[in-house]
């Protein structure tokens, strides 16, 4: 009966478990949307709440600091017109971090031309307090055929 009793509040345990991170995992799926978005919209108010005070960004060209992306952003030297995610993958550690994993084609604005790449880009959150902060954004030039493994 004991052992019955302890399988049973391991069970339960582990459905909570699994249903925190998958909360977790649709939460970060819903703000890397949003943050496309509000790339796109050049809304640097709502990015600057989301980056991370110390968050680091990787492009083609180079590497650069919140203060930095923000301004290229709101100068629009590098518009995010569109990024059309085709696969998103999240991984879920402990309660306060998360590493999500998009398969985009974006469609940009670039130094006074439009480009359009195919790229994966992955994005490092932590949780503190009750808000996500976006630790890092890394775009990775991929083919097209790229698969994200889930």
């Amino acid at each position: 009966m004991r052992t019955l009793i302890i399988g049973i509040l391991l069970l339960l345990t582990g459905t909570q478990t699994f249903a925190q991170t998958d909360t977790v995992e649709q939460e970060i799926k819903e703000l890397s949307k949003l943050k496309w978005q509000w790339m796109a919209d050049k809304n640097v108010a709502e990015l600057a709440a989301l980056f991370h005070d110390k968050s680091k960004f990787v492009h083609m060209s180079g590497s650069w600091k919140k203060d930095r992306e923000l301004e290229i952003i709101e100068t629009g030297s590098i518009w995010y017109k569109k990024a059309d995610v085709h696969d998103v993958a999240v991984e879920v550690f402990g309660d306060d971090t998360a590493i999500l994993w998009n398969r985009i084609t974006l469609m940009a604005h670039v130094r006074g031309n439009d480009v359009s790449n195919e790229f994966t880009v992955t994005e490092f959150y932590q949780k503190e307090g009750d808000a996500w902060k976006l630790l890092d954004l890394t775009f990775s030039s991929v083919r097209d055929t790229h698969e994200i493994e889930h």
